[in-house]
Formats: C-alpha cells, structure tokens, sequence
C-alpha cells in the first residue's frame, strides 16, 4: 500500500505493473470528487467533496453511474453515489512534476465509466504521463434540464469541471503537474472536450485538448426542446404538470430505475430516428443564464465562428471506418427503416429546422448519392457503413474544424486513424463482410487495456509495436503541445489550417496527407447549402 494526502484526507492506494513491459505505477481508485449527489441534489451542479477521517481506501474502482448500457441493453442499477475518479501515475515523487491526461468516456450521454473494464491506465503510465479517469452522471440524471435556476441542465458536464478542479488542487500529491493538462475524450467524450473548450467553467483548467471521434454538432448529440421533454418525461412517469418546480419534487422521489432507458419522443419521428448514431434525449444544452456559474449559454458554433475559444493547443480526428462498431447492430436498424422513411438520411438539424418539402428533396439526393438506385439493406452494408461513418462522424468533425479560428498561440493538429490488428476489437467484426478498417472505439483501443474485453498485448508483436506508436503521438501531444516534436516517429506533424487542410495518417506508420475525405465533406457542404443551412 502507498499513501498520498489530498485536500479531503488520506488515501491508500496500490503499486501494480504495466503491461507488457511490467514497469511499477501506483494506482488509486475510487477517489470522491464531488459531494454524492444524492437526494435533493439529484439533477443539480455537484458540490464539492467531504472530508473523510483516517485513511481512504482507493484500491477499488467507485460504484458506476445508474445507466442503460448502450452495448448490452441492460440496466446498471448502482447508487447515485458516483462521482469518483482514478488517477494512475508512473511515480508520485518525480523529480519535476509530470504531465496530466483527464480522460472523458464515451457513450452517447448515456452509459460508460471510468473503470477499468475499458480504460485501465496500465498502458499511457508508460510514456512518462499521469491518467486520470473519471465517472460522471448521464442521462436523465446527468442531462435533464428544466430551464430553471436549480436544474438548468448539464449536471453532467458540470461534474467534469467538478473532477478538472479536484485535479487542479490535487494532482501534485501524485506528482502531477497542474498547469500541464491536457483532456481528452472519444465520441460523447470528445464531443465534451470540444464543450469545455468553450465553456466559460472549463477556462483555466487545462492547456491542451484531445477530440477523438466527436464534436457537439454530431446528429447523436444535439438537443431539441429539452424543456419540452422533461415535461414529457414526467407526463410518462405519472405527473402532468407544468409547474417545473413540482415536476422536480416529482423526478427527485422517482426510483432510480424508473429514469433509466426512457423514451420521452416529442415528435413521432424521434421513435424511428432512436438509434445509437442518430439520437438520445439527454444531451448537453445550451443554458439560459440565471447569473450563476453556467456551462453553456450559447450554440458552440456560434462560440466558435466568434472566438470564444480557450486558448489551448487541440488534437482532432477520426477513425477510418466509424461506423464498424455497429455493423451488427446499429447498421441493420439503419436499413430497416430507411427504406420507408428516407428522411432518416437526412441530418437532424436539417430535418429539425427545415420544411418537410426540403427534408425529402434532401433525402433523394443522399439516397442517389450513396446508394444510387441500390436498395439500402445487408446485401449493401458497404455502402450502409460509409454513409454512417461519413454521416455522423466524419461531416461534422470537418465542419467543425472548417469554423476553428486561430485563438492566441494555440496549434491545430488533425489525424485520420487507420490502424488495423488485433486491438482493433470493434473493427474486426467488419471483416466476415469483406470490410477492414478502424471503427469507432477501435482507437482508444491503443491507448487503454481494456480488461472486460481480455485483448493480449504480447511484447514486440504487430499490436505492441502500434501500442506504442500511438501512445508516443498522444503523450507527445500532451507533454509538448506537438504530436511529433522530432523527427523520431518518422514524420513531423504539419499544423491544420483551412488552406491546406493537411493531417497525418496514424497506421502501420504515420503518413502525411491533405483534405481528408475531400469527396464526402463537399458533398455533405452542398446538402446543408440546399437545405438552406449554413455548413
């Protein structure tokens, strides 16, 4: 056991050993962040941690979030006592304090953690970094917003400012570097990095941010009339109310199971457009602002094309073939409906904000675009998975960056992630139809050992060689705001602007390129330009 002091007291972690190369860290999990939000603090901004007396345990990961696994359907139906974090650090008593990695899990809003099932430090704490993992609330809990001073929404972002700032004020105790944070995230992870990039509590908290497969324009991301659907919520739950605050009195005494997996659709097609990667209900908002501290009170594009944007250094991307992740799964609800209903080709905001006259003109030009006549079904999962892949991950990721001003000193880095083996867990299930490539999750793959999917990392094998590779680009990253600050990796990373549009393959090596998906990012430009939208 080893001890470290932090401002809530004494905890008793652990020294374990990294993977393959079996170097010693030291490990402390199920570290309190925040007061339980429990009770009437249900739905609200966390507070902060209560001390403990004597020594904490931190040998144990903290209970899960309450959630609906998106993977298994299943209910977790764990205390709402949840807010805790890990920290994994290569040496608590270095001779210059090391550099921070804040990781933010994925899962539409809607499930994951910190855990090691999927992100055990034991691989990143090899490269000269402190990881730091965390849980947060999701879904009602985490994202119901009543547009009331108590619960304006973004609980859940907020508990990560809560968790940024317990790393602030302690991180040093684990021979961490406060004023050298980097945070990253994948899929509604990234899509939280690009939030806290913008939010006015995030500002200060971190230098450097990591967006992996995410941004908050994604179609699975955006919020639509989240008041409207609390009220929905609680109408199908058992209160018909417009009064915000008895419908809060009402969702704080609900059992927690009665929250998890709802479906409050406020408009019918919400029902055929609910699937993993076209919609959830709770998601983060944009706040109206009562004078408080606020996570967001305006659209990040607005932010954005303004620049109101923390001056950091960023590091964005993508997988090569996102959509693999749900060709079993998702993919073949895509086609069940698409076929009737061709406005689900259609993206949300397009489908939110114009006529239905325009939604289906748009839907017969996507249609032609990537099935040309073809019906959309199994015998054309080709085609189904590159108009998935580009429709809800790759577009909106380019059109982000296509806004991103130039802020301060902060660099722009860009990379397309296509490396293939056996880490590639979610990618592989690709190959019994013909197609190879990195889905999405397939990246975080290279940086954590996942232990609830027992992936072997054998050392000086294919996976080992690319363990390291990617390792040495996101730690590089985050220790030097550069992904290759020499020349050692065998490439020098050139910086993202709108001209050149230039970006680096990671694969078997990395290789410099320009305009990613040149092809799908103009032809999704001239779909929003129809429909009358700005790209």
């Amino acid at each position: 056991m080893v001890q470290v002091k932090v401002q809530q007291g004494v905890l008793a972690g652990e020294q374990l050993k990294t993977i393959p190369d079996g170097t010693p860290y030291y490990s402390f999990k199920g570290i309190p962040y925040a007061e339980p939000p429990v009770g009437k603090l249900r739905f609200k901004a966390p507070r902060p941690p209560l001390p403990w007396d004597g020594v904490r345990n931190a040998t144990e990961h903290g209970p899960k979030c309450p959630q609906m696994d998106l993977f298994t359907q299943q209910k977790i139906l764990s205390t709402e006592d949840c807010l805790y974090l890990n920290v994994y650090s290569p040496d608590i008593k270095p001779a210059s304090p090391l550099p921070v990695m804040v990781f933010f899990h994925g899962g539409g809003y809607l499930c994951g953690s910190g855990d090691d099932d999927l992100y055990s430090g034991n691989i990143l704490v090899n490269h000269g970094v402190i990881l730091v993992t965390l849980n947060y609330r999701l879904e009602v809990l985490g994202f119901l917003c009543l547009d009331t001073e108590e619960v304006p929404g973004n609980a859940g972002m907020k508990d990560q400012v809560a968790a940024l700032r317990w790393v602030r004020d302690n991180i040093a105790s684990f021979g961490g570097d406060p004023n050298n944070v980097t945070i990253f995230g994948e899929s509604a992870g990234g899509a939280a990095v690009v939030f806290h990039t913008i939010s006015p509590l995030s500002k200060g908290l971190f230098k450097k941010a990591i967006c992996m497969s995410g941004v908050p324009s994604c179609d699975w991301g955006l919020p639509f009339v989240p008041q409207k659907r609390a009220f929905l919520l609680g109408k199908q739950l058992g209160i018909n109310t417009k009064d915000p605050q008895k419908l809060l009195d009402f969702l704080q005494n609900v059992p927690v199971e009665k929250l998890l997996g709802t479906n409050p659709a406020v408009l019918s097609f919400e029902d055929h457009n609910n699937h993993g990667f076209k919609h959830f209900h709770f998601t983060p908002v944009i706040e109206k602002d009562f004078g408080k501290e606020h996570f967001l009170t305006e659209e990040p594009s607005v932010a954005i094309k303004n620049g109101r944007i923390s001056d950091v250094d960023l590091f964005i991307g993508y997988t090569s073939e996102e959509a693999l992740c749900a060709i079993d799964t998702t993919v073949p609800l895509i086609q069940k409906n698409y076929n009737q209903y061709s406005e689900q080709l259609v993206p949300r905001e397009i489908i939110i904000k114009s006529t239905p006259e325009t939604v289906l003109d748009v839907a017969e030009i996507i249609e032609e675009h990537y099935f040309a006549g073809s019906p959309i079904n199994v015998d054309n999962l080709r085609k189904l998975v590159t108009f998935a892949s580009e429709a809800y991950f790759v577009t909106d990721v380019n059109r982000f960056l296509s806004h991103l001003p130039k802020v301060g000193s902060g660099k722009r880095y860009m990379y397309k992630f296509s490396c293939v083996s056996g880490r590639n867990f979610f990618g592989n299930s690709g190959e019994k139809y013909g197609i190879v490539g990195a889905a999405h999750l397939d990246d975080v793959m290279y940086l954590f050992e996942p232990k609830l999917l027992n992936l072997k990392l054998e050392k000086d094998s294919k996976e080992h060689k690319l363990v390291n590779l990617v390792c040495k680009v996101f730690t590089n990253f985050a220790k030097f705001g550069n992904p290759t600050p020499d020349d050692s990796l065998g490439a020098v990373w050139p910086e993202y602007d709108n001209a050149s549009k230039r970006y680096v393959n990671i694969g078997d090596s990395l290789t410099e390129a320009s305009f990613p998906d040149a092809v799908a990012v103009k032809f999704w430009k001239t779909i929003y330009e129809h429909a009358g939208l700005e790209w």
